[in-house]
């Protein structure tokens, strides 16, 4: 289920992997076309699924789209929820959102993985450089239920 061109989707991936150059947390993005329940209940049991809470310090983030309910999520896990500020993952979403308005769906993706990213540095900073992937980097697409 390609949703985005393969220029578009490493493009994603290389941005997650500058990303987790400078920290120890973990990023992914997950995209299906539909979303028949709650956004962030979807979003959370893709969380689970693609055993985002399995990262050691429990700092993954993930960036979650439905691409033809135009709906998304940013979440986090607990040990970066527990650091960042309370509105931070709603001005994110909204950071995102003034590029998805404008019909920029990769650059809003993108920007969003940033912004998580610069959190991530500040808190959980790649010290060492020797950090392991816990993750894949690529786009996970799903299929829905």
């Amino acid at each position: 289920m390609a949703l985005f061109t393969d220029e578009e989707q490493e493009r994603i991936r290389q941005a997650i992997v500058q990303v987790e150059e400078n920290t120890s947390g973990e990023v992914r993005v997950c995209v299906e076309k539909s979303c028949s329940e709650d956004v962030l209940l979807r979003a959370a049991k893709y969380f689970e699924s693609l055993d985002m809470e399995k990262t050691e310090q429990r700092h993954g983030v993930l960036i979650y789209l439905a691409t033809a309910d135009r709906k998304f999520a940013i979440i986090g896990d607990k040990g970066i929820n527990s650091v960042v500020a309370v509105d931070f993952w709603d001005t994110t979403k909204n950071a995102m959102l003034e590029h998805f308005k404008n019909g920029d769906l990769i650059e809003g993706i993108v920007v969003g993985l940033r912004i998580a990213g610069e959190q991530l540095q500040k808190y959980f900073p790649n010290g060492d450089n020797k950090n392991p992937n816990q993750l894949p980097d690529d786009v996970a697409f799903m299929d829905g239920d």
